[in-house]
């Protein structure tokens, strides 16, 4: 557009001096309009190339003490390989990913529930598989008070240095938190703002830092969201920690902060917090300039974690894409969903294993033991028959 109204400008001021050079008279005037300008104005050249941008969004990753039992290979050696083995190759092929990290970094003794620390390589593992981004807005941020909460803010400061991992929901100081709080970034020419928040913390904060974002700053959100739109962010994502646990619905608590956040400039949103899989709602949203509809999952479930009641195995991953248009425009994509089982040692392998659902219907022969295959279908029908959610790929057993 700003080459055509640069070249419209040079034809009207090359007519305004043929006017003038005829003594202001209205003499008509030929003009030959160079070659060069013929084609520009024919052949114009998009703005941006064609692109997708995809991020991949993943629940909560949680560190229980049979999983730091199972783990431990010496007495300071931890192996994770098995967790994430079976969908690496999603996590890696992805332009961004993003793990919700339900624990501390707060070194040992690790601990489980109710006041989880986990081992430090447990973090360095979650990066070698391909995520970018840790979300630390939880109600265990705090576990292991404040020194537990600095040393984690520390760990991923180090992982920003050496790895490149961007953070959000924590941070240790006022540059800190103007600079992850919103988290704000360009990736294929798309600028994206991430902000994560949750409801409370289960351990009071014992000083002013490191900090975490409550859903209860209402103006911190409102500002961060501001700042997002001041700094001409393409989509914002608001990821907020919340909701009733073990629930498949969400509430009308929820949905209430669900269209606050949609009024106020958030243009998806994505939940953590109650361990298993919530329904999903596309939210229509008024604007200035027209309408939009915000889509809202309202809870991934676990990633992965030592739970074993009902439904709390069953997972998703949530994949975002973002188009780019070669005229500039940006466009998100419907929302994708992928179904995930955390299965338990003793049930597909001697460890911890995240599957996708449909990669491995009819492969229940591949099982340790095949009654965890069983729940896995069971629960699938169970949960997408309550929340209606489909997989990205038809799942028929």
């Amino acid at each position: 557009m700003r080459f055509l109204q640069r070249h419209s400008i040079c034809l009207i001021l090359a007519a305004m001096t043929a006017f003038h050079l005829a003594g202001g008279s209205a003499v008509a005037q030929t003009l030959t309009m160079p070659e060069r300008w013929t084609k520009a104005l024919m052949y114009v050249r998009p703005i941006y190339n064609t692109d997708t941008l995809t991020v991949r969004f993943m629940g909560d990753v949680m560190m229980h003490s049979n999983q730091i039992t199972n783990a431990r290979r010496g007495a300071s050696d931890y192996d994770f390989s098995s967790y994430f083995s079976l969908i690496e190759d999603k996590i890696r092929e992805a332009d961004l990913a993003v793990a919700n990290m339900e624990f501390t970094l707060a070194g040992e003794p690790y601990s489980g529930y109710p006041c989880f620390s986990a081992p430090d390589i447990l973090a360095d593992y979650l990066a070698d598989c391909g995520f970018d981004i840790f979300l630390a807005a939880n109600n265990h941020i705090f576990d292991k008070g404040t020194k537990g909460a600095e040393r984690t803010v520390g760990i991923y400061r180090r992982m920003a240095d050496e790895r490149g991992l961007m953070f959000t929901g924590l941070a240790g100081n006022e540059e800190e938190l103007n600079r992850n709080n919103p988290l704000i970034f360009r990736r294929k020419g798309i600028k994206l703002a991430l902000l994560n928040f949750t409801y409370g913390t289960n351990m009071g904060l014992g000083s002013h830092w490191p900090r975490t974002n409550y859903l209860s700053s209402k103006q911190q959100i409102i500002s961060a969201l501001s700042e997002a739109e001041e700094e001409d962010a393409d989509i914002t994502v608001a990821l907020p920690h919340w909701g009733t646990e073990y629930v498949l619905t969400h509430s009308s608590g929820q949905e209430e902060t669900a269209e606050w956040l949609a009024d106020n400039g958030a243009d998806i949103i994505i939940g953590t917090h109650p361990h298993v899989i919530q329904d999903f709602q596309t939210l229509p949203v008024r604007e200035m300039d027209g309408a939009k509809e915000v889509p809202v999952a309202y809870s991934l479930g676990n990633a992965v974690s030592n739970m074993s009641a009902k439904n709390t195995q069953l997972e998703l991953m949530a994949t975002l894409k973002v188009v780019r248009e070669g005229n500039g425009d940006i466009r998100m994509l419907p929302l994708e969903f992928t179904y995930l089982w955390c299965s338990r040692p003793g049930g597909y392998s001697d460890s911890y294993t995240v599957i996708p659902v449909a990669d491995f219907v009819g492969r229940r022969d591949e099982w340790k033991n095949g009654w965890d295959y069983d729940r896995m279908m069971e629960t699938y029908r169970h949960v997408s028959g309550i929340t209606g959610i489909k997989d990205i790929r038809q799942i028929n057993e």
